[in-house]
């Protein structure tokens, strides 16, 4: 059964094998989509079940999902638009989400190719489809990745709404997709990413420490500072973004080797940040991140040697870095990156917990999805299906559902779980996920974790 096109929307022919909202848009790629619950009575069961917001500089994009068709639109501020505009603005979103999710490359493909290549994969494949990396603006990539030291992605999503909020006016505020009688939720405001010249400023420090960055307030102001002195602030003719901006997303001209020597000379912006920023923004698809997590699991699925008996638990020297980035690039080959997010980004918490009874059968059921911390309102729970008998075709109906479902809730456990790829390298940092939020927005912090930044510091994450 194809699900109805939503009021307002266009459709784009897209199976949920290819792309995965679910799980792409919530496994600490991206920290600014906010998410909002639909609920089940809308439509069928291959009907959407949620509905993502992100806030461009000239509109907001709104994005549903049924197991065949990616649904989009866009809302401009200011006064309708006339049909001809309209049109015009479709097609650029539309340019903008082939772009922005790489929809010309075949995920499937690349999928079984990783299996041939690797049995742990083909192992796993099924079990979470959908996973692709985005081309993300370098800049917002950048300030993103350097707030993610130390950090784990609900914080880190705090940290990036706070700034936009901050630094950019409000572009339009929105109501929830739907509302009912019990709603007490109002419109939401959206703010785009604000350019590098609003951030180099030297009072920026304190209005960023102010909001909870810490010592990472000093990082990004730095790094923008660097940014407008040396490629200026004014304004590209070819796209509305700054020249330092423009000099960024040059990067992606450069090797792999040359545009990270570039990266690493920014303030904060260590060999794992930078080898993120290249994969996910600057098109260096064959670019692995590596840190303490990744190390454990190329010990543990792919034979890697151990230094010292470590078992990967020890300091990540550049050595060890090169020899395990070295070592999956081998065996995932051309896309090694994408390999590398799709098999172990959003996977961690599966990866370390597969020897706990709690977890040895996830995936082979569909767990009930939880409310994410991007989540907005709350969850609409479902009728439960194991009192219900369903035809055959039904039963197809479901199993694509599943596939959201299934991305959806390993979303949900990375974020329950706060494994982020990005967390520097040091397991012991995963006792501060449980710290009280409330000191990060305050910027309080206890003697420990202020122990731990200074060491931090010290060894340039």
């Amino acid at each position: 059964m194809v699900s109805p096109i939503p009021a307002g929307f266009r459709a784009l022919p897209l199976s949920a094998v290819q792309l995965s909202l679910a799980a792409v848009l919530k496994c600490g790629q991206s920290f600014r989509w906010t998410c909002y619950p639909l609920p089940s009575s809308l439509g069928t069961e291959s009907s959407p079940t949620h509905e993502y917001r992100l806030c461009l500089r000239d509109r907001v994009v709104c994005l549903r999902q049924s197991s065949d068709y990616l649904f989009y639109r866009s809302v401009f501020p200011g006064e309708h638009l006339s049909a001809e505009q309209e049109g015009v603005s479709d097609e650029e979103t539309l340019i903008w989400l082939k772009d922005y999710f790489q929809l010309d490359v075949d995920l499937v493909k690349l999928y079984d190719q990783w299996s041939d290549r690797d049995q742990v994969f083909n192992k796993l494949k099924s079990r979470f489809p959908g996973i692709r990396m985005l081309r993300q603006d370098p800049w917002e990539n950048l300030v993103s990745f350097i707030c993610s030291s130390n950090n784990n992605i609900p914080r880190i999503t705090k940290m990036v709404h706070a700034l936009c909020k901050q630094y950019s006016p409000s572009l339009i505020s929105l109501p929830p997709p739907v509302l009912s009688e019990s709603d007490s939720q109002g419109p939401a405001a959206y703010h785009s990413f604000p350019p590098p010249s609003l951030l180099a400023a030297p009072e920026v420090k304190s209005t960023l420490r102010g909001l909870g960055f810490g010592y990472r307030a000093d990082y990004i102001q730095r790094t923008a500072k660097m940014l407008v002195d040396t490629h200026g602030s004014s304004m590209s003719n070819s796209e509305s973004r700054e020249n330092c901006e423009e000099w960024l997303v040059g990067l992606r001209d450069l090797s792999a080797e040359a545009a990270r020597e570039e990266l690493l000379k920014f303030v904060g912006v260590g060999r794992k940040v930078a080898d993120c920023v290249l994969l996910m923004s600057l098109d260096k698809k064959e670019v692995i991140p590596v840190d303490t997590h990744v190390h454990q699991i190329a010990i543990k699925h792919y034979g890697l040697r151990t230094v010292g008996g470590s078992k990967g638990k020890g300091v990540m020297t550049p050595r060890i870095y090169d020899e395990v980035a070295t070592k999956l690039a081998d065996i995932w080959g051309e896309y090694a990156g994408w390999a590398h997010s799709a098999r172990i980004y959003p996977k961690m918490p599966v990866l370390f917990t597969a020897d706990l009874k709690a977890f040895s059968s996830f995936g082979i059921e569909p767990p009930t999805p939880a409310t994410s911390i991007m989540d907005v309102g709350a969850s609409t729970s479902a009728a439960s299906s194991s009192k219900r008998k369903h035809s055959e075709t039904r039963n197809e109906v479901e199993m694509q559902r599943k596939v959201m479902l299934m991305g959806a809730a390993v979303a949900a456990i990375a974020a329950a779980t706060t494994v982020l790829a990005v967390v520097h390298d040091d397991p012991s940092l995963l006792e501060d996920d449980s710290d009280d939020l409330s000191s990060v927005e305050e910027g309080v912090s206890s003697p420990t974790s202020s122990r731990r930044v200074k060491r931090r510091r010290q060894s340039s994450d």
